[in-house]
């Protein structure tokens, strides 16, 4: 019960961190392409895990292990984190929101084929309850269905999907593997194609003027958004079933949408708190199974 408890509170802690950086995302973006902004997220991340990795003993670990975890790296944030933003770029933020809230049932889809995890019907209780909780928060009716928007929502499918995927094979890779090593080499995986994407957005486009405060919301989104909140988000994975932590990320709508209204002066209506309950409620009944 005790790593049960810690799992859910490192995947709450996780989704939390996520929902709260789209503050800090907001304003850094302004001066920093997506990608770019990315690499140096990935790069900042690996070098703060490097230093906690390099005090600790060092973790066996097979070559042949190092690289799957690499991939599976790739597969998060070489592949997801590219379609959440080229649809978030062709879409908009509220379809993002909604349409990336489908990650847990992805989850639930995934897990039996390759974590041969049971489906049982208190899990999905728990996924709806909990979906139609962060439905409440997110409100539907600020979604747009229009033609011009087709492409960039299935991006954003794809990155739900992708992430699905990534969040099952942590589960699988991290069962007999160090979690800060194994997240260290996931933040690996996601360069190359980062690196790439990042080199023509700095010919194309180039970056605004850096301040201290930008310098301050780099470090934040590399260190406490991509270092830590990686580990926290792989150790719930490695601790729990893949269909109970994956209810955490519920989490991230509802933070997102309290900070935003208490910092960027953004409106929450009374379903917030309703989708809000709701979310507890389907996270208690999965984890109490």
């Amino acid at each position: 019960m005790n790593k049960t408890l810690i799992g859910i509170l490192s995947g709450l802690g996780a989704a939390s961190i996520w929902g709260g950086m789209y503050v800090v995302s907001k304003v850094v973006l302004n001066v920093i392409p997506p990608f770019t902004l990315l690499t140096l997220r990935l790069i900042l991340g690996i070098l703060s895990l490097g230093v906690v990795i390099a005090l600790r003993p060092k973790a066996k670990m097979t070559s042949l292990q190092a690289w799957q975890i690499f991939l599976v790296g790739f597969v998060g944030y070489g592949v997801s984190l590219g379609f959440q933003f080229v649809g978030t770029k062709l879409s908009t933020a509220s379809n993002g929101a909604l349409v990336t809230s489908a990650t847990p049932a992805f989850i639930l889809i995934f897990a039996p084929f390759l974590l041969a995890e049971r489906t049982t019907l208190r899990r999905i209780l728990a996924l709806v309850i909990s979906t139609l909780g962060v439905v409440a928060v997110i409100d539907p009716r600020n979604a747009e269905l229009s033609p011009t928007l087709f492409w960039g929502n299935m991006s954003l499918l794809a990155a739900a999907l992708t992430w699905a995927l990534y969040s099952v094979l942590v589960r699988k890779v991290s069962q007999t593997t160090d979690v800060v090593t194994s997240t260290a080499i996931m933040l690996a995986g996601g360069l190359p194609s980062c690196f790439l994407m990042s080199g023509w957005e700095l010919h194309t486009q180039g970056v605004g003027t850096i301040t201290p405060g930008i310098i301050g919301g780099i470090l934040f989104l590399g260190i406490i958004s991509t270092a830590i909140a990686m580990f926290l988000w792989n150790y719930a994975f490695a601790e729990l079933p893949a269909a109970v932590a994956s209810l955490t990320f519920f989490a991230q709508p509802v933070v997102g949408s309290f900070l935003g209204w208490a910092f960027l002066k953004e409106s929450i209506t009374p379903l917030f708190l309703v989708g809000g309950v709701m979310i507890a409620i389907g996270l208690v009944i999965s984890s109490t199974e």
